[in-house]
């Protein structure tokens, strides 16, 4: 018997109350605004139609909850998310979780790094994620429990310090340096958590998200996992050592997809430039090659219509549908 599953990954900008001020430079929504962006995103959850979404920059799972109760496919579902902290000395977003599949265990949160990992970024919160990574245990139809993590890692925005100007070329290349060298520290941090997790329990696992880079970019290989297994280079089964080298490793869905005819694909525009730095990475049991395969990536769909048009309550990321098989 096979059966389908859908999952998708959803930056909506800025979920936020009407009148919340979020940054300094970001007028707070108005209620027509805030009226106008719900109905949107609703619109968008319906359409994609996903049995599991991930969604970041959600400043208050109210608001979310808001949105769950104007869908068609959502008001019922189960909704995990944590608001940000109000102690915190900025505010910032949160990542949140909806499900139409039964949840096997609480959701949970990885707010600080593991212990193993170097915090050398240089920000006043170097030894954590500026946007917790969410973990959660969904249940699919054939009662196969599957880690699901939604994650957020640091933007390219140029992190600036006190007196940097960003007219001063020197001051941008160090806090664009500065940027890219935390994303990397959350990258190098995910990586060990998701490695510790697939080793301890076993099970398949989907990670759902905005890397803020692109698929073949140093921060998100990281993440995926690739090299690092020793075994592979001393085993003197090939096949062993293949086995051994899927294990603990992800792949990203639109690699290893069955759809041969792939549409264009980008879930962002910068200055005219399209690039895809959504991605739905999931574990060697949804890869077809794998012989501890349970299903596989039909095709991977990209919603992103709206960046050409840009109406002002659109997210200003695509997003990504991603569709498997179970066997």
């Amino acid at each position: 018997m096979q059966e389908e599953i859908r999952f998708a990954t959803f930056n909506v900008c800025n979920l936020a109350p009407p009148g919340a001020k979020l940054y300094d430079n970001l007028e707070p929504l108005t209620p027509a605004g805030y009226e106008a962006k719900v109905e949107w995103i609703a619109q968008q959850l319906d359409q994609l139609d996903a049995d599991v979404i991930g969604f970041q920059e959600i400043f208050s799972q109210a608001a979310l909850r808001d949105v769950l109760s104007r869908t068609r496919h959502y008001r019922d579902a189960v909704h995990a998310g944590f608001d940000p902290d109000p102690h915190a000395t900025r505010m910032t977003p949160n990542v949140a979780l909806v499900s139409r599949l039964p949840l096997a265990s609480p959701p949970n949160v990885y707010v600080n790094y593991p212990a193993d990992v170097p915090c050398d970024t240089g920000s006043p919160d170097s030894d954590r994620f500026a946007r917790a990574p969410l973990h959660v245990q969904v249940l699919l139809p054939n009662e196969q429990a599957v880690d699901v993590i939604v994650v957020h890692l640091k933007s390219r925005r140029p992190d600036y310090r006190s007196g940097d100007s960003g007219e001063d070329p020197l001051h941008y290349a160090m806090a664009s340096l500065r940027s890219l060298v935390w994303r990397g520290t959350e990258a190098v941090a995910l990586r060990v958590l998701l490695s510790k997790m697939m080793r301890e329990s076993r099970r398949p696992c989907v990670v759902l998200g905005d890397f803020n880079d692109t698929a073949d970019a140093v921060t998100t290989t990281i993440v995926l996992g690739s090299g690092g297994t020793r075994s592979v280079a001393t085993s003197a089964d090939p096949h062993l050592a293949a086995a051994e080298e899927r294990r603990g490793r992800l792949y990203d869905s639109r690699q290893i997809q069955l759809r041969q005819d792939a549409p264009t694909a980008f879930t962002s525009v910068h200055e005219g430039h399209q690039s895809t730095i959504d991605h739905v990475l999931v574990s060697e049991e949804f890869n077809r090659n794998s012989p501890r395969a349970i299903g596989e990536v039909v095709d991977v769909s990209y919603f992103n219509e709206h960046l050409q048009l840009a109406p002002p309550e659109a997210s200003d990321h695509g997003q990504v549908l991603v569709r498997m098989r179970l066997f």
